[in-house]
């Protein structure tokens, strides 16, 4: 029989029980294949554009008629813009301008509101897609509704976490609209409504969903309240690109009471500015 020394032993005792040892932490009580939690990616914008210059000079003078002929110092102040008050400009920006002209006086507002996800299981964009379908509902059109025929500028293609968000809070509580289709031109009557229309053209333009305009967009058609002798009309545009969503208002209230806003100009003009800042921000 070969002799094995104490030393030689002892080591050998101890290298068999840290096998066994590890084994058993490695073998079958080890809990292998737990799933892994992989955060939702982060969306796709980090900041907002600075607003107040986020419109162009020449943009602001066409949808501000009269401004360009104001004196300097008062052109420069209508065109500088009004930045809106906020608490965490990473988050939420926006500004307004406003011209008045003797005919009418024209408003214009832009909003940026930047949507992160407190939920690592909830992506930026699918959070943001939370507020934007919230403001849609306000405005009482639904995404599953069928769209009405797009009108030329759509045509041309321009352009489930519980932690609460604060942007949840900031949805227009005011807003209502018709997801009512156009009418089509072969209805009878014209659209402007001109005498003999078969329709005012607050019906012509109705709120609607939008296509080719991020990656979510409506309108929303606001023309006088009834029994309001002013003729005031608002148009807004509303569309999510990523985690971002962009809010643009324009709105008309001609000098004297027997005038009408074209609606329909309000409408293609707030569009166009739209899929600008859409291009913009893709940029």
């Amino acid at each position: 029989m070969a002799y094995v020394p104490g030393v030689a032993l002892l080591a050998a005792l101890v290298v068999g029980c840290s096998a066994g040892a590890d084994g058993n932490a490695n073998g079958a009580d080890s809990k292998a294949g737990s799933p892994t939690v992989t955060p939702a990616p982060p969306g796709k914008y980090l900041t907002l554009p600075a607003p107040c210059r986020a419109v162009p000079r020449s943009t602001l003078k066409d949808l501000l008629p009269g401004a360009a002929e104001l004196p300097g110092d008062q052109q420069d102040k209508v065109f500088r813009g009004s930045a809106a008050v906020t608490y965490d400009t990473d988050r939420k920006v926006g500004c307004s301008w406003k011209s008045d002209a003797p005919s009418a006086t024209r408003s214009l507002s832009v909003d940026f509101e930047r949507v992160v996800s407190y939920d690592p299981a909830v992506s930026d964009d699918d959070r943001a897609d939370t507020v934007y379908a919230k403001k849609e509902k306000a405005a009482g059109l639904s995404s599953s509704a069928t769209p009405g025929p797009p009108d030329e500028n759509d045509k041309k293609g321009e352009g489930s976490g519980k932690a609460e968000d604060p942007a949840d809070a900031d949805t227009d509580a005011d807003a209502t609209g018709s997801a009512e289709p156009l009418p089509s031109e072969s209805s009878g009557g014209s659209t402007d409504g001109t005498p003999g229309s078969s329709s005012s053209p607050e019906e012509a333009l109705p709120s609607r969903i939008l296509d080719n305009l991020g990656d979510a967009a409506f309108l929303q058609d606001l023309p006088k309240q009834a029994g309001s002798p002013a003729q005031h009309h608002t148009v807004s545009v509303v569309f999510r690109t990523s985690n971002v969503v962009v809010t643009v208002r324009y709105a008309e209230q001609p000098a004297l009471i027997t005038q009408v806003p074209d609606g329909r100009e309000l409408q293609e003009k707030a569009q166009a500015l739209a899929r600008k800042l859409a291009e913009t921000l893709s940029e």
